[in-house]
Protein backbone atom coordinates (compact mmCIF):
# COMPACT_ATOMS: atom_id res chain seq x y z
CA UNK A 1 0.00 0.00 0.00
CA UNK A 2 1.34 3.21 -0.76
CA UNK A 3 2.10 6.09 1.67
CA UNK A 4 -1.02 9.03 1.85
CA UNK A 5 0.56 12.00 2.35
CA UNK A 6 -0.92 13.31 5.88
CA UNK A 7 -2.03 9.87 7.01
CA UNK A 8 -0.09 7.62 9.22
CA UNK A 9 0.99 3.82 8.13
CA UNK A 10 -1.13 2.95 10.79
CA UNK A 11 -3.89 3.69 9.15
CA UNK A 12 -3.68 0.66 6.91
CA UNK A 13 -3.24 -1.92 9.07
CA UNK A 14 -5.77 -4.56 9.40
CA UNK A 15 -6.18 -4.35 13.12
CA UNK A 16 -7.67 -0.89 12.37
CA UNK A 17 -11.05 -0.91 13.83
CA UNK A 18 -11.39 1.99 10.54
CA UNK A 19 -11.22 1.26 7.30
CA UNK A 20 -8.08 2.06 5.80
CA UNK A 21 -7.91 4.97 3.41
CA UNK A 22 -7.26 4.47 -0.24
CA UNK A 23 -7.56 6.12 -3.05
CA UNK A 24 -10.57 4.45 -4.12
CA UNK A 25 -11.90 6.67 -1.14
CA UNK A 26 -10.89 10.13 -2.70
CA UNK A 27 -14.08 11.00 -4.72
CA UNK A 28 -15.95 11.11 -1.19
CA UNK A 29 -13.46 13.70 -0.22
CA UNK A 30 -14.78 15.97 -3.04
CA UNK A 31 -18.50 15.70 -1.76
CA UNK A 32 -17.06 18.44 0.73
CA UNK A 33 -16.74 20.97 -1.79
CA UNK A 34 -20.37 20.85 -2.74
CA UNK A 35 -21.54 22.88 -0.10
CA UNK A 36 -18.76 25.31 -0.60
CA UNK A 37 -19.42 24.94 -4.25
CA UNK A 38 -23.36 25.90 -3.48
CA UNK A 39 -22.18 28.73 -0.46
CA UNK A 40 -19.91 30.07 -3.00
CA UNK A 41 -22.56 30.66 -5.90
CA UNK A 42 -24.72 32.09 -3.60
CA UNK A 43 -22.30 34.54 -2.38
CA UNK A 44 -21.58 35.39 -5.67
CA UNK A 45 -25.37 35.72 -6.53
CA UNK A 46 -26.13 37.77 -3.37
CA UNK A 47 -22.90 40.37 -4.21
CA UNK A 48 -24.28 40.56 -7.74
CA UNK A 49 -27.52 42.26 -6.44
CA UNK A 50 -25.62 43.83 -3.15
CA UNK A 51 -26.81 47.94 -2.78
CA UNK A 52 -23.77 50.14 -1.60
CA UNK A 53 -24.19 53.35 0.51
CA UNK A 54 -24.47 56.45 -1.50
CA UNK A 55 -22.24 59.43 -0.76
CA UNK A 56 -25.21 61.84 0.62
CA UNK A 57 -27.22 59.07 2.87
CA UNK A 58 -29.89 59.09 0.28
CA UNK A 59 -30.19 63.07 0.31
CA UNK A 60 -30.55 63.13 -3.71
CA UNK A 61 -34.01 62.17 -3.97
CA UNK A 62 -35.13 64.45 -1.11
CA UNK A 63 -32.90 67.30 -2.60
CA UNK A 64 -34.52 67.26 -5.87
CA UNK A 65 -38.43 67.10 -4.25
CA UNK A 66 -36.97 70.14 -2.24
CA UNK A 67 -35.85 72.06 -5.45
CA UNK A 68 -38.70 71.11 -7.51
CA UNK A 69 -41.66 72.44 -4.76
CA UNK A 70 -39.83 74.93 -2.57
CA UNK A 71 -36.60 76.10 -4.76
CA UNK A 72 -34.19 75.83 -1.53
CA UNK A 73 -31.41 73.71 -0.24
CA UNK A 74 -31.58 71.37 2.02
CA UNK A 75 -28.76 69.71 3.82
CA UNK A 76 -28.29 66.88 6.07
CA UNK A 77 -25.31 68.12 9.02
CA UNK A 78 -23.27 64.94 9.53
CA UNK A 79 -19.58 66.87 9.65
CA UNK A 80 -17.92 69.74 11.17
CA UNK A 81 -17.19 71.02 7.98
CA UNK A 82 -20.81 71.13 6.62
CA UNK A 83 -21.80 72.42 9.96
CA UNK A 84 -19.69 75.24 9.50
CA UNK A 85 -20.92 76.05 5.99
CA UNK A 86 -24.32 76.05 7.51
CA UNK A 87 -23.66 77.78 9.98
CA UNK A 88 -22.08 80.94 7.59
CA UNK A 89 -25.00 80.47 5.48
CA UNK A 90 -27.97 81.02 8.20
CA UNK A 91 -25.74 84.30 8.97
CA UNK A 92 -25.46 85.49 5.55
CA UNK A 93 -29.49 85.28 5.73
CA UNK A 94 -30.07 86.50 9.08
CA UNK A 95 -27.87 89.92 7.98
CA UNK A 96 -30.86 91.51 6.74
CA UNK A 97 -34.76 92.01 7.45
CA UNK A 98 -36.30 88.38 7.38
CA UNK A 99 -38.86 87.56 4.70
CA UNK A 100 -40.34 84.35 3.96
CA UNK A 101 -38.48 82.71 1.50
CA UNK A 102 -35.14 83.43 4.28
CA UNK A 103 -37.06 82.00 7.01
CA UNK A 104 -38.27 78.96 4.94
CA UNK A 105 -34.52 78.43 4.03
CA UNK A 106 -33.12 78.86 7.59
CA UNK A 107 -35.65 76.13 8.83
CA UNK A 108 -34.56 73.77 6.48
CA UNK A 109 -31.13 73.77 7.17
CA UNK A 110 -31.23 74.96 11.23
CA UNK A 111 -34.18 72.62 12.39
CA UNK A 112 -32.77 70.22 14.23
CA UNK A 113 -36.06 68.18 13.96
CA UNK A 114 -35.57 67.90 10.49
CA UNK A 115 -32.05 66.99 10.78
CA UNK A 116 -33.01 63.94 12.67
CA UNK A 117 -35.50 62.63 10.15
CA UNK A 118 -32.20 62.88 8.14
CA UNK A 119 -30.82 60.41 10.07
CA UNK A 120 -33.77 58.33 9.72
CA UNK A 121 -33.02 58.35 6.18
CA UNK A 122 -29.67 57.31 7.08
CA UNK A 123 -30.78 54.36 8.77
CA UNK A 124 -33.52 53.44 6.54
CA UNK A 125 -30.78 53.15 3.66
CA UNK A 126 -28.30 51.55 6.13
CA UNK A 127 -31.56 48.42 6.16
CA UNK A 128 -31.72 48.64 2.84
CA UNK A 129 -28.05 47.86 2.44
CA UNK A 130 -27.98 45.00 4.91
CA UNK A 131 -30.89 43.43 3.27
CA UNK A 132 -28.87 43.14 0.11
CA UNK A 133 -25.86 41.27 1.60
CA UNK A 134 -26.62 37.76 1.52
CA UNK A 135 -27.14 35.97 4.45
CA UNK A 136 -23.21 35.26 6.66
CA UNK A 137 -22.66 31.22 7.01
CA UNK A 138 -21.99 29.95 10.36
CA UNK A 139 -18.89 27.95 11.48
CA UNK A 140 -19.02 25.48 14.52
CA UNK A 141 -16.27 23.37 15.55
CA UNK A 142 -17.39 20.69 18.48
CA UNK A 143 -14.92 18.27 20.16
CA UNK A 144 -15.94 15.15 21.92
CA UNK A 145 -13.73 12.91 23.90
CA UNK A 146 -14.28 9.74 24.99
CA UNK A 147 -11.77 6.22 26.75
CA UNK A 148 -12.03 5.49 23.05
CA UNK A 149 -11.54 8.49 20.12
CA UNK A 150 -11.98 12.13 20.00
CA UNK A 151 -14.27 13.56 17.56
CA UNK A 152 -13.95 16.78 15.97
CA UNK A 153 -16.53 18.22 13.83
CA UNK A 154 -16.85 21.26 11.67
CA UNK A 155 -19.84 22.80 10.31
CA UNK A 156 -20.69 25.20 8.16
CA UNK A 157 -24.40 26.28 7.60
CA UNK A 158 -25.99 28.99 4.97
CA UNK A 159 -29.65 29.58 5.11
CA UNK A 160 -30.14 28.50 0.78
CA UNK A 161 -33.71 29.77 1.37
CA UNK A 162 -32.28 33.57 2.02
CA UNK A 163 -30.15 33.26 -0.93
CA UNK A 164 -32.69 32.31 -3.29
CA UNK A 165 -34.67 34.69 -1.96
CA UNK A 166 -31.74 37.72 -1.67
CA UNK A 167 -32.93 39.73 -5.25
CA UNK A 168 -36.45 39.82 -4.00
CA UNK A 169 -35.46 40.89 -0.85
CA UNK A 170 -33.42 43.24 -2.14
CA UNK A 171 -35.84 45.01 -4.56
CA UNK A 172 -38.29 45.16 -1.40
CA UNK A 173 -35.85 46.93 0.31
CA UNK A 174 -34.85 49.58 -2.40
CA UNK A 175 -38.97 50.11 -2.49
CA UNK A 176 -38.88 50.90 1.08
CA UNK A 177 -36.13 53.28 1.54
CA UNK A 178 -37.74 54.69 -1.74
CA UNK A 179 -40.71 55.22 0.07
CA UNK A 180 -38.26 56.31 3.68
CA UNK A 181 -37.26 59.01 0.84
CA UNK A 182 -40.85 60.56 0.25
CA UNK A 183 -41.72 60.31 3.70
CA UNK A 184 -38.64 62.47 4.61
CA UNK A 185 -39.66 65.07 1.25
CA UNK A 186 -42.98 65.18 3.13
CA UNK A 187 -41.31 65.94 6.50
CA UNK A 188 -39.54 68.82 4.20
CA UNK A 189 -42.32 70.22 2.63
CA UNK A 190 -43.88 70.11 6.29
CA UNK A 191 -41.38 72.16 7.95
CA UNK A 192 -41.12 74.48 5.05
CA UNK A 193 -45.23 74.91 5.22
CA UNK A 194 -45.02 76.04 9.09
CA UNK A 195 -42.01 78.07 8.93
CA UNK A 196 -43.58 80.12 6.70
CA UNK A 197 -47.18 79.80 8.28
CA UNK A 198 -45.46 80.95 11.88
CA UNK A 199 -43.64 83.85 9.52
CA UNK A 200 -46.54 85.50 8.23
CA UNK A 201 -48.13 84.66 11.92
CA UNK A 202 -45.46 86.58 13.57
CA UNK A 203 -44.90 89.39 10.86
CA UNK A 204 -48.87 90.43 11.29
CA UNK A 205 -48.97 90.26 15.30
CA UNK A 206 -46.02 92.69 14.84
CA UNK A 207 -47.90 95.03 12.63
CA UNK A 208 -50.88 95.05 14.84
CA UNK A 209 -48.93 95.70 17.30
CA UNK A 210 -47.44 98.67 15.44
CA UNK A 211 -50.77 99.88 14.79
CA UNK A 212 -51.79 100.07 18.08
CA UNK A 213 -49.35 101.81 19.77
CA UNK A 214 -49.94 104.12 17.48
CA UNK A 215 -53.96 104.40 18.45
CA UNK A 216 -52.99 103.97 22.25
CA UNK A 217 -50.42 107.23 21.76
CA UNK A 218 -53.13 109.38 19.93
CA UNK A 219 -56.13 108.13 22.68
CA UNK A 220 -53.08 109.60 25.67
CA UNK A 221 -53.03 112.43 24.14
CA UNK A 222 -56.60 113.07 23.77
CA UNK A 223 -57.13 111.99 27.14
CA UNK A 224 -54.80 114.49 28.71
CA UNK A 225 -56.56 117.31 26.75
CA UNK A 226 -59.76 116.23 27.79
CA UNK A 227 -58.53 116.51 31.97
CA UNK A 228 -57.00 119.78 31.32
CA UNK A 229 -60.28 121.20 29.37
CA UNK A 230 -62.47 119.68 32.45
CA UNK A 231 -60.25 121.50 34.98
CA UNK A 232 -60.29 124.47 32.40
CA UNK A 233 -64.12 123.60 32.40
CA UNK A 234 -64.02 123.05 28.80
CA UNK A 235 -65.71 119.67 28.70
CA UNK A 236 -68.15 118.11 31.16
CA UNK A 237 -67.12 115.03 33.75
CA UNK A 238 -68.77 112.58 31.71
CA UNK A 239 -66.98 112.98 28.12
CA UNK A 240 -63.53 113.04 30.30
CA UNK A 241 -64.61 109.56 31.43
CA UNK A 242 -64.96 108.57 27.64
CA UNK A 243 -61.53 109.85 26.71
CA UNK A 244 -60.02 108.20 29.62
CA UNK A 245 -61.78 104.60 29.46
CA UNK A 246 -61.31 104.66 25.50
CA UNK A 247 -57.29 105.67 26.25
CA UNK A 248 -57.57 102.60 29.04
CA UNK A 249 -59.41 99.87 27.18
CA UNK A 250 -56.44 100.76 24.00
CA UNK A 251 -53.79 100.20 26.46
CA UNK A 252 -55.08 96.60 27.72
CA UNK A 253 -55.68 95.59 23.81
CA UNK A 254 -52.18 97.13 23.15
CA UNK A 255 -50.63 94.47 26.10
CA UNK A 256 -52.26 91.63 24.72
CA UNK A 257 -51.47 92.26 21.28
CA UNK A 258 -47.52 92.52 22.48
CA UNK A 259 -48.14 89.64 23.94
CA UNK A 260 -49.21 87.84 20.56
CA UNK A 261 -46.50 89.19 18.93
CA UNK A 262 -43.83 87.86 21.32
CA UNK A 263 -45.49 84.63 21.12
CA UNK A 264 -45.65 84.54 17.23
CA UNK A 265 -42.35 85.62 17.18
CA UNK A 266 -41.12 82.92 19.77
CA UNK A 267 -42.67 80.26 17.66
CA UNK A 268 -41.31 81.23 14.72
CA UNK A 269 -37.77 81.17 16.45
CA UNK A 270 -38.48 77.52 17.54
CA UNK A 271 -39.24 76.82 13.71
CA UNK A 272 -35.85 77.86 12.53
CA UNK A 273 -34.12 76.89 15.04
CA UNK A 274 -32.35 80.12 15.90
CA UNK A 275 -30.88 80.30 19.33
CA UNK A 276 -28.32 82.53 21.64
CA UNK A 277 -27.15 85.82 19.87
CA UNK A 278 -29.62 85.08 16.77
CA UNK A 279 -33.31 85.50 18.35
CA UNK A 280 -32.47 88.87 17.68
CA UNK A 281 -33.33 88.50 13.97
CA UNK A 282 -35.15 91.64 12.55
CA UNK A 283 -38.81 91.24 10.69
CA UNK A 284 -40.29 93.91 8.63
CA UNK A 285 -43.14 96.27 10.03
CA UNK A 286 -45.71 94.96 8.04
CA UNK A 287 -47.04 92.00 5.66
CA UNK A 288 -46.36 91.83 2.03
CA UNK A 289 -48.60 93.91 -0.14
CA UNK A 290 -51.37 91.51 -1.49
CA UNK A 291 -50.49 90.25 -5.02
CA UNK A 292 -52.90 92.12 -7.51
CA UNK A 293 -54.29 89.00 -9.20
CA UNK A 294 -55.01 85.97 -7.29
CA UNK A 295 -53.19 82.89 -8.99
CA UNK A 296 -55.71 80.68 -11.08
CA UNK A 297 -55.44 77.12 -10.54
CA UNK A 298 -58.55 75.25 -12.49
CA UNK A 299 -56.65 72.03 -12.61
CA UNK A 300 -56.31 72.12 -8.67
CA UNK A 301 -57.05 68.92 -8.44
CA UNK A 302 -54.80 66.90 -11.22
CA UNK A 303 -51.91 69.05 -9.93
CA UNK A 304 -52.65 67.21 -6.48
CA UNK A 305 -52.94 64.08 -7.98
CA UNK A 306 -49.57 64.17 -9.80
CA UNK A 307 -47.33 66.43 -6.91
CA UNK A 308 -48.90 65.30 -3.72
CA UNK A 309 -45.75 63.51 -1.36
CA UNK A 310 -48.57 61.23 0.52
CA UNK A 311 -49.92 59.47 -2.83
CA UNK A 312 -46.58 58.78 -3.51
CA UNK A 313 -45.37 57.41 -0.64
CA UNK A 314 -48.90 55.50 -0.59
CA UNK A 315 -47.89 54.03 -4.10
CA UNK A 316 -44.31 53.38 -3.29
CA UNK A 317 -45.69 51.30 -0.25
CA UNK A 318 -48.36 49.28 -2.69
CA UNK A 319 -45.39 48.91 -5.14
CA UNK A 320 -43.21 47.36 -2.05
CA UNK A 321 -46.39 45.34 -0.59
CA UNK A 322 -47.13 43.61 -4.34
CA UNK A 323 -43.32 42.66 -4.40
CA UNK A 324 -43.68 41.42 -0.72
CA UNK A 325 -47.18 39.39 -2.07
CA UNK A 326 -44.75 37.37 -4.48
CA UNK A 327 -42.55 36.59 -2.37
CA UNK A 328 -45.07 34.91 0.00
CA UNK A 329 -46.70 33.30 -2.73
CA UNK A 330 -43.39 31.86 -3.57
CA UNK A 331 -42.19 30.50 0.08
CA UNK A 332 -45.29 29.59 1.47
CA UNK A 333 -44.20 25.92 1.76
CA UNK A 334 -41.17 26.51 2.73
CA UNK A 335 -40.39 28.13 5.91
CA UNK A 336 -36.83 26.96 6.26
CA UNK A 337 -34.13 25.18 4.47
CA UNK A 338 -30.54 25.26 5.70
CA UNK A 339 -27.44 23.40 3.72
CA UNK A 340 -24.47 22.11 6.55
CA UNK A 341 -21.39 21.50 4.75
CA UNK A 342 -20.08 18.65 7.45
CA UNK A 343 -16.36 18.39 8.21
CA UNK A 344 -16.02 15.22 10.72
CA UNK A 345 -12.14 14.25 11.65
CA UNK A 346 -12.65 10.90 14.18
CA UNK A 347 -9.19 9.99 16.12
CA UNK A 348 -9.03 6.86 18.17
CA UNK A 349 -6.88 7.53 21.00
CA UNK A 350 -5.98 3.98 21.54
CA UNK A 351 -4.72 3.03 17.54
CA UNK A 352 -4.08 6.90 16.98
CA UNK A 353 -4.75 7.11 13.20
CA UNK A 354 -7.76 10.08 11.78
CA UNK A 355 -10.63 9.11 9.83
CA UNK A 356 -11.65 12.09 7.97
CA UNK A 357 -15.80 12.16 6.72
CA UNK A 358 -17.97 15.04 4.56
CA UNK A 359 -21.04 15.51 3.26
CA UNK A 360 -23.87 17.42 3.39
CA UNK A 361 -26.92 17.94 5.68
CA UNK A 362 -30.51 19.28 4.40
CA UNK A 363 -32.92 20.70 7.27
CA UNK A 364 -36.49 21.71 6.48
CA UNK A 365 -39.68 22.07 8.11
CA UNK A 366 -42.70 19.54 6.94
CA UNK A 367 -45.79 22.06 6.50
CA UNK A 368 -47.79 19.81 8.71
CA UNK A 369 -50.31 22.24 10.12
CA UNK A 370 -49.56 25.62 8.29
CA UNK A 371 -49.76 25.13 4.76
CA UNK A 372 -48.37 28.89 4.47
CA UNK A 373 -51.96 30.09 4.04
CA UNK A 374 -52.00 32.23 7.14
CA UNK A 375 -49.38 34.08 5.38
CA UNK A 376 -50.56 34.67 1.95
CA UNK A 377 -53.68 35.69 3.84
CA UNK A 378 -52.25 38.41 5.92
CA UNK A 379 -50.36 39.20 2.64
CA UNK A 380 -53.58 39.91 0.91
CA UNK A 381 -55.26 41.85 3.96
CA UNK A 382 -52.16 43.83 4.24
CA UNK A 383 -51.93 44.68 0.11
CA UNK A 384 -56.00 45.86 0.15
CA UNK A 385 -55.55 47.75 3.55
CA UNK A 386 -52.46 49.92 1.61
CA UNK A 387 -55.06 49.97 -1.96
CA UNK A 388 -57.92 51.08 0.33
CA UNK A 389 -55.45 53.83 2.24
CA UNK A 390 -54.72 55.38 -1.27
CA UNK A 391 -57.43 55.53 -2.54
CA UNK A 392 -58.93 57.45 0.72
CA UNK A 393 -55.65 59.43 0.85
CA UNK A 394 -56.75 60.44 -3.53
CA UNK A 395 -59.70 61.35 -2.40
CA UNK A 396 -59.20 63.45 0.70
CA UNK A 397 -56.41 64.95 -1.61
CA UNK A 398 -58.81 66.21 -3.89
CA UNK A 399 -60.81 67.73 -1.37
CA UNK A 400 -58.41 69.47 0.16
CA UNK A 401 -57.12 71.06 -2.58
CA UNK A 402 -60.47 72.22 -3.50
CA UNK A 403 -61.19 73.48 -0.25
CA UNK A 404 -57.42 75.24 -0.13
CA UNK A 405 -57.89 76.96 -3.23
CA UNK A 406 -61.10 78.25 -2.36
CA UNK A 407 -59.63 79.64 0.52
CA UNK A 408 -56.93 81.35 -1.45
CA UNK A 409 -59.61 82.76 -3.76
CA UNK A 410 -61.80 84.31 -1.03
CA UNK A 411 -59.20 85.64 1.18
CA UNK A 412 -57.87 87.24 -1.59
CA UNK A 413 -61.13 88.84 -2.29
CA UNK A 414 -61.75 89.75 1.08
CA UNK A 415 -58.33 91.14 1.78
CA UNK A 416 -58.49 93.28 -1.51
CA UNK A 417 -61.76 94.10 -0.37
CA UNK A 418 -60.24 95.87 2.50
CA UNK A 419 -57.74 97.41 0.71
CA UNK A 420 -60.02 98.76 -2.01
CA UNK A 421 -63.19 99.93 0.04
CA UNK A 422 -62.90 99.34 3.54
CA UNK A 423 -59.79 101.51 4.41
CA UNK A 424 -60.37 104.28 2.14
CA UNK A 425 -63.77 104.85 3.43
CA UNK A 426 -62.67 104.71 6.48
CA UNK A 427 -60.42 107.64 6.47
CA UNK A 428 -62.83 109.59 5.14
CA UNK A 429 -65.00 109.25 7.76
CA UNK A 430 -62.41 109.92 9.88
CA UNK A 431 -61.66 113.27 8.54
CA UNK A 432 -64.80 114.12 8.42
CA UNK A 433 -66.11 113.15 12.04
CA UNK A 434 -62.49 115.12 12.94
CA UNK A 435 -63.85 118.35 11.19
CA UNK A 436 -67.25 118.17 12.45
CA UNK A 437 -66.03 117.71 16.04
CA UNK A 438 -63.62 120.62 15.46
CA UNK A 439 -66.50 123.02 14.52
CA UNK A 440 -68.11 121.78 17.61
CA UNK A 441 -71.02 120.66 15.52
CA UNK A 442 -70.75 116.86 16.86
CA UNK A 443 -70.04 115.61 20.85
CA UNK A 444 -66.91 113.71 21.75
CA UNK A 445 -69.09 110.33 21.72
CA UNK A 446 -69.09 110.56 18.64
CA UNK A 447 -65.63 111.09 17.58
CA UNK A 448 -64.81 108.31 19.72
CA UNK A 449 -67.34 105.78 18.13
CA UNK A 450 -65.80 106.47 15.02
CA UNK A 451 -62.08 106.18 16.73
CA UNK A 452 -63.51 102.47 17.58
CA UNK A 453 -64.77 101.18 13.92
CA UNK A 454 -61.61 102.67 12.39
CA UNK A 455 -59.24 100.57 15.01
CA UNK A 456 -61.68 97.75 14.42
CA UNK A 457 -61.42 98.19 10.00
CA UNK A 458 -57.91 98.22 10.56
CA UNK A 459 -57.54 95.70 12.90
CA UNK A 460 -59.67 93.19 10.22
CA UNK A 461 -57.67 94.21 7.31
CA UNK A 462 -54.15 92.80 8.96
CA UNK A 463 -56.19 89.93 9.77
CA UNK A 464 -57.47 89.39 6.14
CA UNK A 465 -54.06 90.62 4.80
CA UNK A 466 -52.76 87.75 7.33
CA UNK A 467 -55.41 84.72 6.35
CA UNK A 468 -54.53 85.58 2.74
CA UNK A 469 -50.89 84.49 3.19
CA UNK A 470 -51.56 81.57 5.09
CA UNK A 471 -54.16 80.58 2.58
CA UNK A 472 -51.40 80.98 0.36
CA UNK A 473 -49.43 78.85 1.96
CA UNK A 474 -52.32 76.31 2.55
CA UNK A 475 -52.91 75.88 -0.95
CA UNK A 476 -48.86 74.94 -1.56
CA UNK A 477 -49.65 72.41 0.98
CA UNK A 478 -52.43 70.92 -0.97
CA UNK A 479 -50.81 70.74 -3.96
CA UNK A 480 -47.45 69.89 -3.30
CA UNK A 481 -47.52 68.53 0.59
CA UNK A 482 -49.85 66.40 2.17
CA UNK A 483 -52.34 68.91 3.37
CA UNK A 484 -51.90 68.47 6.78
CA UNK A 485 -51.11 72.10 8.84
CA UNK A 486 -52.51 74.84 10.60
CA UNK A 487 -55.70 76.99 8.68
CA UNK A 488 -55.87 80.56 8.92
CA UNK A 489 -55.63 80.19 12.51
CA UNK A 490 -57.11 82.31 15.02
CA UNK A 491 -57.48 85.95 14.10
CA UNK A 492 -54.95 88.32 15.79
CA UNK A 493 -55.29 90.10 18.98
CA UNK A 494 -58.03 92.76 17.84
CA UNK A 495 -58.79 95.88 20.49
CA UNK A 496 -62.27 94.10 21.03
CA UNK A 497 -62.93 96.68 23.93
CA UNK A 498 -62.12 99.76 21.49
CA UNK A 499 -63.89 98.25 18.65
CA UNK A 500 -67.48 97.77 20.32
CA UNK A 501 -69.91 100.61 18.88
CA UNK A 502 -69.60 102.49 22.18
CA UNK A 503 -73.54 101.57 22.63
CA UNK A 504 -72.56 100.77 26.61
CA UNK A 505 -71.69 104.69 27.12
Amino acid sequence: MPNIPGHSPAASTPSSPCRPVTQSMRPRGRVACGPCALLALGALLGLAGCKTFSADGGMDAVADIAARELRKDVVAVRTPQEAEAVRARIAQLLARPLDADAAVQIALLNNRGLQASFNELGIAEARMVGASLPPNPGFSVERLSGPVEIEVEKRIIANVLALVTLPARAKIASERFRAAQLAIAGDVLRVAADARRAYYRALAARELEQFLTQAVSAAGTASALGERLGRSGGMNKLDQAREHVFYAELTSDLARARLAAAGEREALTRLIGLWGGDIAFRLPPRLPPLPRRATGLPAVESEAMQRRIDIALARAEIAALIRLYGLTQATRFVNLLEVDGVGRTTRDRAEGHKVRDSGIEIGFQIPLFDFGEVKVREARETYMQAVNRLAATAINARSQARAAYAAYRSSHDIAAHYDREVLPLRKIISEETLLRYNAMQIDVFALLTEARQRIAASTNAIAAHRDFWLASVNLAAAVAGDGAGGGAGPAPAVATAAAEGGGGH
